[in-house]
């Protein structure tokens, strides 16, 4: 189990730790949204939930709830500025399709 962030990712999210007093981390999971069903979340860790998993990736702690570890395990989270806008991307293997606008996805399991 694992979700690993590139550098570009890494360093944004050690300058967003680094300029946000009381902040554990990054929080990363899953909610139901969008056409296909799960759409990423992804801010920034204030507190340790019960359930929890924590993942530390060079000196970064990521952690996910219970019920999103599942569809998000193997995650590469990046990080890009597309014009004007900056955004995190995931790259995930448990997505098996996207809807059409990229904002949601679903899995193999959804389809059983």
């Amino acid at each position: 189990m694992a979700i690993t962030l590139t550098p570009v990712a890494l360093e944004r999210v050690q300058r967003f730790v680094e300029q946000t007093p009381g902040t554990l981390g990054l929080r990363f999971g899953v909610t139901r949204t969008g056409c296909s069903g799960w759409g990423h979340v992804a801010d920034l860790a204030r507190d340790q939930r019960e359930g929890d998993t924590v993942f530390e990736f060079q000196g970064v702690r990521i952690y996910v709830d219970a019920d999103s570890l599942v569809l998000v395990d193997g995650t590469e989270i990046d990080f890009a500025k597309q014009g004007l806008s900056e955004t995190f991307l995931f790259n995930n293997p448990n997505a098996a399709a996207e809807c059409g606008c990229g904002e949601s996805f679903t899995t193999t399991a959804d389809a059983a």
